[in-house]
């Protein structure tokens, strides 16, 4: 069998930064083991299987693997899929001018929902996506101390939980532990310590460890962050949308305002030399978290064929 791939990098418009994304489309029929087989040779974060939609809003069936397991949803891969899909679209049918700014919907249907995902296209490309989480933000509160939480990232109780942060689980479709830090320095030098991990988070609803620090680096902005996902088979990730999602979530929370939209910049991956921007955006409505929207730009990289041998 032969099975056609495509690579974006997605969270970047620059090749060799954000998070790299396989993609397989035409391959949702595959059995499940063979796609989880699939995602752990690509050995990406994560790797996306397409297929036709199952409702008459879908624009596609999509199928999420991280090298370990299937998720019901995740950042990169949506604003990835929905970038690649626009192109196939405007290739299909090239309704939008090559001079003009416009902009797609694509309708992804994950494990977790329908996600919308609106496309802007630039000079007839599609750049940038943004979706709306299909789950709004489930907070639950963190079960460790912040001296514990310290001690499991290489850190000092120092280093953590800076006045009106408090570790918490927030999850808009996958669950993440957040765990806020006091300086860009502490999160240069954490590490995660998988033999605390493993006793502490590795069996828990919120398994994967997010770091967040209130300041950046980058003139565009505002939080620095990193992601460390060993329960997925992902050591450390470059770019997260699935958790800047849960954090639009944590930081509405935190604002507490009535009516309003939020918004912030967030970079990742500089630790890992794949440096990466996401925009996240939340809606308060009557003093409550109404929506939460994270986006960012996407290019495509390569174009390949995986020989498999798969008796069924």
């Amino acid at each position: 069998m032969e099975l056609p791939f495509h690579t974006l990098d997605v969270f970047t418009d620059s090749t060799f930064g954000g998070n790299p994304l396989g993609l397989f489309p035409s391959a949702a029929q595959l059995p499940t083991e063979l796609m989880q087989r699939i995602a752990r040779e690509m050995n990406l974060s994560e790797t996306v299987f397409l297929g036709p939609p199952e409702t008459d809003q879908g624009t596609a069936r999509v199928r999420i693997f991280t090298p370990n397991v299937e998720v019901p949803f995740a950042g990169h891969p949506t604003v990835g899929t929905a970038v690649f899909l626009a192109h196939q679209l405007l290739a299909r049918q090239p309704a939008v001018s090559k001079t003009n700014t416009a902009e797609l919907t694509i309708i992804l249907e994950e494990n977790v929902g329908a996600v919308p995902v609106d496309v802007q296209i630039e000079d007839g490309e599609p750049v940038f996506g943004r979706f709306t989480t299909a789950m709004l933000p489930e907070h639950r509160e963190s079960p460790h101390s912040c001296q514990d939480l310290a001690r499991m990232v290489g850190l000092s109780p120092e280093d953590v939980c800076p006045d009106g942060l408090y570790p918490e689980m927030v999850s808009c479709g996958l669950a993440y532990h957040i765990v806020p830090v006091r300086t860009i320095a502490a999160v240069r030098k954490a590490s995660l310590d998988m033999a605390l991990w493993k006793t502490m988070l590795a069996d828990s609803w919120a398994h994967h460890v997010y770091l967040v620090c209130m300041e950046a680096e980058g003139d565009e902005a505002d939080i620095r962050v990193r992601m460390f996902a060993p329960g997925s088979g992902v050591a450390e990730d470059p770019a997260t949308g699935s958790a800047a999602a849960a954090l639009g979530g944590y930081l509405s929370k935190l604002d507490a305002s009535e009516d309003g939209s939020l918004s912030w910049t967030v970079e990742q991956g500089i630790e890992m030399d794949r440096p990466s921007l996401i925009y996240v955006e939340a809606d308060r409505s009557y003093g409550t978290t109404s929506a939460v929207r994270v986006g960012g730009r996407a290019i495509l990289v390569s174009s390949g064929t995986m020989r498999v041998a798969y008796d069924e």
